[in-house]
Order: structure tokens, then C-alpha cells, then sequence
């Protein structure tokens, strides 16, 4: 019996005459709320019925078939590298007998706090061809490097800032499952990797499903990294045709990327569908069972180098335009203002409080209730999540113009596109803390008197609060990192943090962007401080 089904098994128990009724009730709303968040898409099909017979043409296109087979092999290659450097070290950090595992933790979920962009834009400036890692080695007689642009150097970067969210879901299935399963078998004789192979790979398989979609879409959607690294993908050859005042071509590739999502959302259902015992134990969890002996201290050398090339190298770059200046330090006039954080830091508040409330009917639902509308609510939000932020905010402006001008470009249109976006990495931190909760507690307070939702607020709350206050800090983390929804749909002299970088970078004032791209790597590292803080609990 799955954890949902042992979850839903319990609340029908303790119900009275209207839990059944509450329980329909709640997996509608959920899935109301998911009709909201993905209705706006619909205009993508109504713009790409504009082009009639040409639609089948163009979607077979030689070239469009090219850029969309280029974007899914980078999808793959960066999915599949992340798996194997997150799970190894969520596994080192968690049952790996190392010095200081939280220090540990801590870094290697760093690069979750800088953006992707800022990592090429760091790259490209070390390892280009005029890169400051040229001008260190002249004098040593090297005097070109392989070129860091490209494919590879596509998947290099997107790799190194998207590995944490394989980490840190294969971490908390590491925390959550029975460690004494582990030691029964090694008792019964199983050799080390024949117990991870047989016991602790099934337990922490919907973990690693779970990031490995978050780092598919991701990949899927993301823009500037690969605009930087110069690799035409298909977030970014959707966007040249909107410039060239394609719109209808924009939407029909648009939701080709969605089909595409939809492959590698049911590619991850079929991994993750059984949850049995991933996230519910009464033993001792996160059990310290791995002796590395001589290999202790050279399994540290992973996350070193990591740690080099993700966050310290940036930062090096950053603060190297900050002392000593950068191309266009001197001549630029784009001053930076200080109310551009303030301006990020409150539409990502506003972002990550909208996304738990909206995220909470969803996952209870989905992790209360096992109906295919509640599966369907919990799925649907992924699509906007997927959806290149350049398309989503296409799509809200043309519904703005079309519907309601008088949202076209204001910050509840900015908010609800944060919404859209990001709400999924709320829902399934939320859903894995309730498929936590023991319903024995819940039981006990509806026996005493408790209604619905005084046990809910009571007993279910405060338990997975940590998993509400984890979601909201990846929202935030999240929003305050993202670049064309923000760019397309704030208000007219609404600046933030990253929309001054880009206008920089643009500009190719590159020193100027060392005051924002530092801020930015702080405030992101301080959410991500909350986020880590409470897996202790």
C-alpha cells in the first residue's frame, strides 16, 4: 500500500458524516486553483490557430525539428549529470561518516543561489577567449584556452547550478527513510552496494524523480544560460520569432515545449508512482551506515571542486569588477540604485506567500486523497513551471490586452507569472511533509472533538511547517533569479536586480553588474540558509 493510500485510508477512519464531503471538496478547489494557474496558457492555442494548415509545416520544419532535438539532448545530458553528482552526494552527506557534514550540506546546495546566467556570465569571462584565465597564463606561454562556448559548455554550466535540486530531494528521502532496514540486511550478509542497490535505492527513488524533474524542466525553459553560452535552443528560437513579429509561430513552438513536458512528466510519474515507505518510517532515519575508511577525505574532493567552480569562481569574477572594474566599469551610465533590491526582495515575498497558499489545497489534496482529479491537480502546475518564462509571459500580456487591460504590466500580473512558475516547488515540498505526518495524531484529535480543519490546524500545521517554510524559501530563491517574466512583465520603471544586470550586460558594461550580481548571490544564499535550516528539524 502506498503512502497516499495509507494517508487517505487513515483520514477516511477518523472522519465523521462530512469527511467525505470535505475531502471532494478540497481536491475541487485544488483543482480550480490548477485551472486558474494554467487557463492563461490557453491563449498559446489561440494564437497558433492563426496559422491554419501552415501549423503541421512549420511544427516539422527541418530547422524546428533540429533546435528541438538540440534542446532535448541538453534536457537530457543535464538531467542525467545531475543525478550523478547529487545523489552520490546526498548520500555522502547524510550517511557518510565525514568531518562536519553540515558545513558539507551547505555548500554543495549553494549553487542553488546563483543563477544560472551569472554562472556563464562568470564562465564566459574566466574561460573566454579575452577571459581573465588567458590573461593569467600569458606569461606562461598559453595564449588561447578550447572554447568555452557552445553545447558543452551549455550542459557544464546547467549542470553545476541545477544538481542541488536532485541533492536535496535524494537528502530528504535519505532523512526520511527506515535506516534499520539498512542494517537488517547488512546483517543478513548483503554487501555494502547490494543493500543501496536492493533497500535504500527503492526508498529514495521518488526523491531523485522528484529533482531530476525539477532539473529536466528547468532546462527545458531556461534562456539566458544558454543565450550566454551561444547555443540556439528552443526557449530561445521561440523567442527570435516573436521578435520578428511571429507571434502565432512563438505559440505553435511554444506548445510543442509543452508536449515535451508532458513526456518528461509522465517519464517521472512512472518513476516516482510508488511511494511506499519513501517518505514514512518509525525507525531510525538517516542512520550514518557508510564507512569510506581510507576514502573519507577524498570523497570530499568532489564538493571541493564543485564549490571552486560554482560558487567561488563567480564571486571572484564579481568582486575582481567590483575593485578593480570591468569593460564599461568606467564609461557606463546605467548608476545602480540600491531600491532595485528592495524592489526584488518584495515582489519575491509577495511571490513565495501567494505560492503556500495556493499550494496548500493541492498538495493536502494530493496527499490525502488518491482521485485522478486531485493526481491531476497536483501534475497540472508543473506545466507552468516547465513553460519558458519569455512564452508565459507572452501568453499573460496577450490575455491582459485581450481580457483585462487594466492588469497589462502591473505587479499582481508579475506576481501571478511568479505563481505560475514556481507554485510546483511549493507543492511538492508541502505534499512530501504530509505523506510525513503521522494520522495516528490526526485520529486522536478528531476522536477527541477536533473538526477537520481546528485537527488540521492544530496536529497537521505545525508538522509540516518546516516543509511550508522549505517551499517558501525556494520560491523566493527562485523568484528573485528570474530574468524573462520580469523582464517582459513589470511595471513600466520597475527595476529590480536582474533586469539591471541584463541592461548591462546588453550594454556590455560588465562592471557595473558586480554590485546586483552580489547582492543577488547573497540574498539568494540567505533563502537558501532557511530552506537547508530546516531539515535539521
Amino acid at each position: 500500500m502506498s503512502g497516499r493510500e495509507r494517508v487517505a485510508r487513515a483520514v477516511e477512519r477518523a472522519g465523521d458524516g462530512d469527511s467525505g464531503a470535505a475531502g471532494v471538496g478540497l481536491t475541487f478547489l485544488a483543482a480550480a486553483i490548477a485551472a486558474v494557474l494554467v487557463f492563461p496558457l490557453l491563449w498559446l492555442v489561440v494564437d497558433a490557430v492563426g496559422l491554419g494548415t501552415r501549423a503541421f509545416e512549420l511544427s516539422v520544419d527541418p530547422r524546428t525539428l533540429e533546435v528541438l532535438g538540440r534542446s532535448v539532448a541538453l534536457v537530457a545530458i543535464v538531467t542525467g549529470a545531475s543525478i550523478v553528482i547529487g545523489v552520490p552526494l546526498a548520500v555522502l552527506t547524510v550517511q557518510g561518516e565525514i568531518p562536519f557534514p553540515r558545513f558539507w550540506t551547505v555548500l554543495i546546495a549553494l549553487p542553488l543561489a546563483v543563477p544560472s546566467y551569472l554562472g556563464a556570465f562568470a564562465f564566459v569571462s574566466a574561460f573566454g577567449p579575452q577571459g581573465e584565465l588567458v590573461g593569467f597564463l600569458e606569461p606562461l606561454g598559453v595564449d588561447s584556452l578550447p572554447s568555452v562556448y557552445g553545447f558543452a559548455g551549455a550542459a557544464f554550466v546547467l549542470t553545476l547550478y541545477t544538481y542541488p535540486y536532485v541533492f536535496l530531494t535524494t537528502r530528504a528521502s535519505l532523512l526520511s527513510m527506515d535506516g534499520s532496514l539498512v542494517e537488517a540486511a547488512r546483517t543478513l550478509n548483503s554487501g555494502r552496494w547490494e543493500a543501496f542497490r536492493r533497500i535504500t535505492l527503492p526508498q529514495i527513488l521518488p526523491g531523485v524523480a522528484a529533482g531530476a524533474l525539477l532539473v529536466a524542466l528547468y532546462a527545458l525553459a531556461d534562456f539566458g544560460t544558454p543565450n550566454i553560452m551561444r547555443v540556439e535552443v528552443f526557449t530561445q528560437f521561440i523567442y527570435a520569432r516573436y521578435n520578428a513579429f511571429a507571434r502565432d509561430y512563438a505559440a505553435l513552438l511554444s506548445l510543442q515545449l509543452l508536449t515535451v513536458t508532458a513526456i518528461i512528466l509522465a517519464i517521472e510519474s512512472r518513476i516516482g508512482v510508488d511511494e511506499s515507505g519513501a517518505y514514512e518510517s518509525s525507525g531510525d532515519r538517516g542512520t550514518a551506515d557508510l564507512e569510506l575508511g581510507a576514502w573519507r577525505y577524498p570523497a570530499l574532493l568532489l564538493p571541493v571542486v564543485i564549490a571552486l567552480l560554482a560558487i567561488v569562481l563567480p564571486i571572484a569574477i564579481f568582486w575582481m569588477w567590483l575593485n578593480t572594474g570591468g569593460p564599461g566599469y568606467q564609461v557606463g551610465r546605467l548608476s545602480f540604485d540600491w531600491e532595485y533590491g528592495f524592489n526584488s526582495a518584495y515582489v519575491a515575498l509577495l511571490a513565495a506567500a501567494v505560492s503556500i497558499l495556493v499550494a496548500l489545497p493541492i498538495a493536502i489534496g494530493s496527499a490525502t486523497t488518491d482521485s485522478r482529479i486531485a493526481t491531476l491537480a497536483d501534475r497540472a502546475p508543473y506545466v507552468g513551471y516547465a513553460t519558458p518564462g519569455i512564452v508565459l509571459a507572452i501568453a499573460l500580456l496577450s490575455f491582459s490586452l485581450d481580457v483585462r487591460p487594466s492588469i497589462y504590466k502591473t505587479v499582481p500580473l508579475l506576481i501571478f507569472a511568479y505563481v505560475v512558475r514556481f507554485m510546483p516547488q511549493a507543492i511538492g515540498s508541502i505534499r512530501t511533509s504530509t505523506l510525513q505526518v503521522d494520522q495516528k495524531l490526526v485520529e486522536a484529535a478528531r476522536t477527541l472533538g477536533r473538526s477537520r480543519l481546528n485537527a488540521f490546524r492544530t496536529v497537521t500545521l505545525p508538522l509540516i511547517l518546516p516543509g511550508v517554510a522549505a517551499g517558501a524559501a525556494l520560491v523566493f530563491l527562485t523568484t528573485m533569479k528570474e530574468l524573462p517574466a520580469t523582464l517582459m512583465l513589470r511595471p513600466l520603471g520597475f527595476e529590480t536586480l536582474v533586469t539591471y544586470i541584463w541592461r548591462v550586460k546588453e550594454a556590455g558594461l560588465y562592471g557595473q553588474a558586480a554590485v546586483p550580481a552580489l547582492v543577488l548571490v547573497a540574498i539568494s544564499g540567505l533563502s537558501m540558509a532557511v530552506m537547508l535550516a530546516q531539515d535539521g528539524r
